[in-house]
């Protein structure tokens, strides 16, 4: 019954999806999912339905980590085993599959069961503590009998599609004007995945950005930022422009646009959401909270450009 409950919740999302575009108020909702007795969760945003496991067609040369390729409503859609990506050794008893959409890629993941769908604020979801290897845990919800592992499925993705990285560190040449401009530049970024936040700050600075603060989370970002609005002088000597994905422990991405379109200091200071959840739903509430720009990761050439954009401007001024 709870597995039919979540299935009916997350196939009529297109119609609810309004309720998460209410401005800054720190919220989201997980699909909880569960795969060798461990309780994982992904974004709403994300998922498109929940489905019954269905036959699949084995793809000669795929990645380990893919089973093959599912046909839904006529799309062929790659289907991941979950299970034996987080080296889970009874895949067997997955009996559900997450239709995903994330960086404009579907892709489905097969998981245990689903149970439901909860709603929670940001500040309740910690940091991933380090004790090993947790890069594809982001965070962790801590619920009244259990803890929820937020997977980062923007690194599983990368791992099977090298496109990806590719785009996240390719950028075109820049004349040495341009990189000296790009070095005057104060860059803020707000990236939870650490991988992708390691490839994103690298290729701002082979791109000649050099000043580059990075954060985990819109908490930390936001404590730097009011510490700059502290300082004499025009925000602009301190600051120059704000990167910042959505989905983030503690406080998300339009949470922290909101604050910062409601400080005196910061309210002028460009800022762009770079994510995977850049959909047109997502797209509307970025507009409607102030953002100066949204790009789909992973294209940093087009990052690249818009910073380029409004650096220039600041700087002509």
């Amino acid at each position: 019954m709870a597995k039919d409950k979540a299935r009916r919740g997350v196939a009529k999302l297109g119609d609810d999806k309004g309720i998460l575009l209410e401005s800054g108020t720190n919220e989201f909702e997980i699909v909880e999912f569960n795969i060798g007795g461990v309780n994982y969760g992904i974004n709403v945003a994300k998922v498109r339905e929940v489905i019954q496991r269905i036959p699949v067609t084995a793809m000669p040369q795929a990645h380990p980590y893919i089973d093959g390729l599912f046909t839904l409503r006529g799309k062929a859609i790659p289907l991941v085993n979950l299970p034996r990506c987080l080296n889970v050794t009874n895949g067997d008893e997955a009996k559900n599959i997450i239709v995903t959409e994330i960086n404009n890629y579907d892709i489905g993941f097969l998981v245990e069961n689903v149970s439901r769908i909860h709603r929670i604020s940001w500040k309740d979801m910690e940091p991933s503590p380090e004790v090993g290897d947790q890069s594809r845990v982001v965070g962790i919800i801590k619920m009244p009998d259990r803890i929820v592992l937020l997977l980062d499925f923007e690194t599983i993705i990368a791992e099977i599609n090298p496109e990806i990285n590719a785009k996240l560190t390719t950028v075109a040449d820049a004349d040495s004007d341009v990189r000296a401009g790009r070095a005057l530049a104060h860059v803020v970024v707000a990236e939870d995945s650490p991988m992708l936040r390691d490839l994103l700050v690298s290729t701002l600075h082979d791109s000649g950005y050099r000043f580059v603060r990075d954060f985990g989370n819109g908490q930390d970002a936001w404590e730097y930022l009011q510490g700059l609005a502290k300082k004499e002088g025009n925000i602009a000597e301190h600051l120059s422009i704000i990167v910042s994905d959505v989905e983030m422990p503690m406080m998300d991405g339009h949470r922290l646009l909101k604050l910062v379109r409601n400080s005196e200091r910061l309210r002028d200071v460009p800022f762009v959401l770079f994510s995977s959840l850049i959909n047109e739903e997502m797209r509307l509430k970025g507009e409607e909270l102030g953002a100066s720009a949204q790009i789909s990761k992973p294209e940093i050439g087009q990052l690249i450009d818009l910073l380029d954009k409004f650096v220039f401007s600041k700087q002509r001024i």
